[in-house]
């Protein structure tokens, strides 16, 4: 049992790492001159300009109150519970627009964590940002469990994030064999 959760969060992490590679646009808050970090040059950074930075770039720079993210990356608890209402009012996994928008969920729950500490936002926000990722979390995973019974077809393996096509496929081959254990020559 433990392989199998050890494969699972290792796939887990892998689809992370891809989604802080991707870009994200940032706006700069504060002017800086160039330095280094981790052996590239950045800036200089002008206030009030736009910068594209892959994630795990733009977060020392965010952490340092140098830029923010911009607002059209945002991800805050009004968007997460958008897509919690979304998942409710459909009996059908919601297509997102992009295949890590968990993953942006979960990256950008630091930027509300660290706004609250700031004094930036009331920590009611956060309450409610985990109140909706929890939702919309569990209204996905209850969906995934149905479909894990069944064949996936092509429509619904395009609703599905990338992490959780990898649950899937836990799920789906696991029950098949449980399945297959109990019901045996009946099947």
């Amino acid at each position: 049992m433990n392989k199998i959760h050890d494969n699972l969060i290792d796939s887990l992490n892998r689809i992370n790492f891809i989604f802080k590679n991707q870009g994200i646009y940032t706006e700069c808050v504060k002017d800086q001159n160039s330095f280094s970090i981790f052996g590239e040059n950045f800036g200089p950074f002008e206030k009030g300009k736009k910068y594209k930075l892959k994630l795990f770039l733009a977060l020392p720079f965010i952490e340092n109150n140098i830029l923010k993210v911009a607002s059209s990356e945002k991800c805050d608890h009004v968007d997460v519970q958008r897509y919690a209402i979304a998942e409710r009012d459909n009996q059908r996994l919601v297509k997102q627009d992009t295949e890590y928008f968990l993953n942006k969920i979960k990256e950008f729950q630091f930027f509300t964590q660290e706004e609250v500490k700031a004094g930036i936002k009331p920590k009611a926000d956060l309450d409610r940002f985990y109140s909706y990722l929890s939702s919309t979390i569990d209204g996905r995973l209850l969906k995934l469990l149905r479909l894990a019974r069944t064949r996936l077809s092509l429509d619904d393996e395009k609703r599905l994030t990338n992490s959780e096509k990898i649950l899937f496929n836990f799920i789906h081959e696991h029950i098949g064999t449980w399945r297959k254990f109990f019901l045996g020559a009946n099947q």
